[in-house]
């Protein structure tokens, strides 16, 4: 089942937030672009894992489903988690429903394939959804956004959430307290006495490491449920 649920989790990372285009996220309630979409959910999850089942048609049926419905409720940051959390519980039912969905298919006889997608999907979590919704929650302040290169926060957000991804996996939690202090001193000339810039910066640093250290841990935590990498421990 859990071997599953990974397989699964990477084609929902890359559906939903690699593959996702533009225009397939405006004409959600169009039926060109809604088809397109859960066509590109349906092909994830065959290719993820190695199946043909008819389960995962019903699985890119639920998917759109959900994200039609997300279209009839208020753009913001809850509309967002509750919508990404209906299709966790989507993909956590069909795990459920049929867990030998991964050792029935064409990738089952290399195990080490689903601690992979575990770290890919956690990786696209951390970083472009944490994108996604850190942009949700600083919007109704973004008249406060601190100028600079174009498009330049977005790139420092998703390096940050990435190297924090990377310190958690290699076990070495403790080197956040560095990075958060090596963002202070950067971003101590830019706010200087301006409070409101001040306050977005910090509201949007703390939520970017909070989103960037709960996936991690929730990552690793499906890691240690899953078949081992082989990679040895070099810790001293």
């Amino acid at each position: 089942m859990t071997e599953t649920f990974a397989a699964l989790l990477f084609a929902h990372a890359l559906a939903d937030f690699v593959l996702q285009t533009g225009w397939m996220v405006a004409r959600k309630r169009h039926l060109p672009a809604l088809a397109a979409h859960g066509g590109v959910v349906l092909a994830t999850a065959v290719a993820a894992t190695g199946s043909l089942h008819p389960a995962l048609v019903a699985l890119a049926l639920a998917h759109l489903a959900i994200d039609l419905a997300k279209t009839f409720a208020p753009r913001g940051l809850l509309s967002f988690l509750a919508d990404q959390a209906a299709h966790l519980v989507t993909l956590a039912a069909l795990a459920a429903w049929q867990p030998g969905l991964w050792a029935a298919g064409a990738w089952a006889a290399w195990p080490w394939l689903t601690p992979l997608m575990a770290i890919a999907a956690g990786a696209v979590l951390a970083t472009r959804a944490g994108g996604f919704a850190l942009g949700l929650l600083m919007a109704p302040w973004a008249e406060n956004t601190p100028r600079g290169l174009l498009n330049g926060g977005r790139a420092i957000g998703h390096l940050e959430r990435g190297l924090i991804f990377l310190l958690v996996l290699a076990g070495q939690a403790e080197g956040i307290g560095f990075l958060i202090a090596a963002k202070s001193v950067l971003r101590f000339g830019t706010v200087g006495d301006d409070r409101a810039v001040s306050e977005y910066v910090i509201i949007g640093t703390l939520a970017s490491f909070g989103w960037a250290i709960a996936v991690s841990f929730l990552t690793v935590a499906l890691l240690n449920l899953l078949p081992g990498l082989g990679i040895p421990d070099l810790s001293p």
